[in-house]
């Protein structure tokens, strides 16, 4: 199966592509992890995207497309994954199918989590980093034990600049004028799935897999929030 997670910032594409593998197999493929990775390492596209991602804004699609084409293309890439962060705009969602054509592979299913813009700003600007060993914790859902300080190697956190509130409503703007014609795009072509994105991550996570078909298990039935 092949499926294409949509939705803003702090929707939760990350954390529900981390249960849906665990639960489906499905390979979680980040576009923001590929994205940090290539900064990291300091690559051709990571250099050339870093100055796009400070500012909150979107890479531009020709370094997104070449970097997903790679990945895919790559020997060994998996046949059944989730895209988180891309397509991002109906130019690369083009591309896409163009990519997958070639496979001879069809897109299965494209899920929207829709979560509203306040809560959003809530999750996002909480979150805190660690400098020394990247682990991640959030103000008001994790915070760590001591402030400011890593409970895991003891390192300083801090905030990402992309975490910051101005960055996060920047963000979110390029996100509705850009990304969401996405919906439009997969809604005429009839693998759209919006999904509350709200509620605990159980729920979510249960609304998804029942949207796409998937069953859900006996110890994990749908929700539906009051």
């Amino acid at each position: 199966m092949r499926i294409v997670l949509l939705g803003p910032p702090g929707a939760g594409k990350g954390t529900q592509s981390k249960l849906m593998h665990e639960r489906t197999t499905m390979t979680h493929i980040s576009t923001g992890d590929l994205l940090r990775a290539a900064v990291s390492a300091r690559t051709e596209i990571g250099v050339a995207a870093k100055s796009y991602m400070d500012r909150g804004e979107l890479v531009p699609d020709s370094l997104v497309i070449g970097m997903i084409d790679e990945h895919l293309q790559h020997e060994g890439a998996p046949r059944s994954f989730m895209l988180d962060g891309f397509p991002r705009t109906v130019a690369q969602a083009e591309a896409l199918q163009r990519m997958l054509e070639t496979q001879h592979v069809p897109l299965d299913h494209v899920v929207s989590i829709d979560v509203p813009r306040n809560e959003l700003v809530r999750r996002l600007s909480g979150r805190r980093t660690c400098r020394q060993c990247g682990a991640m914790f959030h103000l008001a859902f994790d915070p760590p034990g001591r402030p400011g300080v890593c409970d895991r190697c003891g390192g300083e956190l801090f905030q990402r600049e992309d975490d910051r509130e101005e960055t996060i409503r920047a963000r979110l703007d390029v996100y509705d004028n850009a990304t969401a014609p996405l919906v439009a795009f997969y809604r005429t072509r009839g693998t759209l799935r919006a999904v509350d994105g709200t509620g605990s991550t159980a729920a979510v996570l249960d609304r998804i897999l029942a949207g796409m078909g998937v069953p859900v298990s006996a110890d994990a039935p749908v929700r539906s929030e009051p």
